[in-house]
């Protein structure tokens, strides 16, 4: 036999040693990663991903419905509430405070779920708590999993980075860690510093709010978008906040209830102060009409947050289960009857932007649809 047979022969042995045929696992193309291929078209870099896109699945037909609804509102909310109960020092008024995106707030629903900045987040903790005892995942991960795939369902939305692997182990985060919408710029400031996020990162962690809705400050106003434009990951949030406000959305009198410039429309207290003031005014305006940037520091400054008080090396990346998500069609206007003498600049460093304006006559916005009660 000849050399060149052997080598043949030699070839196809080690290729029947390293095919399995009765595995998902496919080899890789030449010079290139290797891949597994968990379903045709769903094809991972870590094996250990593969289960995701089941629990993906049951997410988007029983929790979302494949929408940009209060689920998915809610779910971001979750993300960060869970993650912000977190210290650089390990502790917050004198307990303990490392967990950080651990799922705390799921794990001790009884006592994290009690705090008033909470209120209104049992709505999808516990069909979220479903979903991770189904499917035999940690709490953490799957908080974080679900904010993901969420925001997925929103027009121009992010597609941010999952890691998976968090262990099933918390204690919980104490009180008050959360900012509050009556704080002022200062007290937020200091609240996030201490988790380890500048003003800049504030900023664009408030990108949150373009789909956001008020929940709990006014009770009477539930469900009230904090934009014109909830269904969409857009601009909008950062024009209508610097609107001069006219009245408010609800009653007026509930503490972190700003006057609104649109009907329909609910506005934090929070939202104004951060949006003029010198050390994220410039960051705030620099949002509008820059979407794919936007997009870009959103998507960043979530992988801190979700993987705060994790150790990145023990985590598997499974961000190739996360689907894209739609593409957006518009940029921020100037909604109906409003002009460029009812914006409020605060920046002096660039120019604002040019905004055209919604035709048409002022429409008040409805209420965001809610599918779950509270428990």
């Amino acid at each position: 036999m000849t050399s060149l047979s052997l080598m043949v022969i030699a070839a196809l042995f080690l290729r029947l040693v390293m095919t399995d045929s009765h595995s998902s696992v496919a080899l890789a193309a030449p010079n290139s990663r290797l891949k597994y291929t968990c379903t045709p078209g769903r094809v991972v870099k870590h094996q250990e991903c593969c289960k995701w896109f089941e629990i993906l699945d049951d997410m988007q037909e029983n929790l979302f419905e494949n929408e940009c609804g209060p689920e998915a509102h809610e779910s971001l909310r979750a993300m960060f509430h869970d993650a912000i109960g977190y210290s650089r020092t390990g502790m917050f008024n004198g307990t303990y405070a490392g967990g950080g995106a651990d799922g705390s707030i799921m794990f001790h629903a009884e006592v994290e779920l009690a705090y008033k900045a909470n209120v209104g987040l049992d709505e999808i903790i516990y069909p979220q708590r479903n979903v991770a005892l189904k499917h035999d995942v940690s709490f953490g991960d799957i908080i974080h999993f679900a904010g993901a795939v969420g925001l997925t369902n929103c027009g121009g939305g992010p597609r941010l980075q999952f890691f998976a692997g968090r262990p099933n182990t918390s204690e919980p985060a104490p009180d008050y860690m959360v900012p509050a919408p009556f704080h002022t710029a200062d007290q937020i400031f200091e609240r996030m510093a201490d988790a380890g996020f500048q003003p800049d990162e504030v900023v664009q962690l408030m990108t949150a709010h373009t789909v956001a809705a008020q929940h709990s400050i006014n009770p009477g106003f539930n469900s009230a978008p904090l934009d014109s434009t909830p269904q969409d990951f857009d601009g909008q949030f950062f024009v209508e906040t610097l609107l001069r406000g006219t009245e408010p959305a609800g009653n007026g009198t509930e503490q972190g209830e700003a006057s609104s410039p649109l009907p329909g429309e609910f506005r934090l207290q929070s939202d104004v102060l951060l949006a003029r003031d010198p050390r994220s005014a410039c960051e705030w305006q620099s949002m509008i009409n820059h979407h794919e940037v936007m997009i870009a520091k959103f998507e960043r400054v979530m992988t801190k947050l979700t993987t705060l008080g994790q150790d990145r090396g023990a985590l598997i990346d499974c961000s190739d289960v996360i689907p894209g998500s739609s593409r957006l069609n518009h940029e921020a206007m100037l909604p109906a009857g409003k002009t460029m003498k009812d914006i409020e600049p605060a920046c002096a460093l660039i120019p604002f932007p040019s905004l055209s304006t919604v035709s048409g006559p002022v429409k008040s916005l409805a209420p965001v649809r809610h599918k779950y009660a509270h428990h």
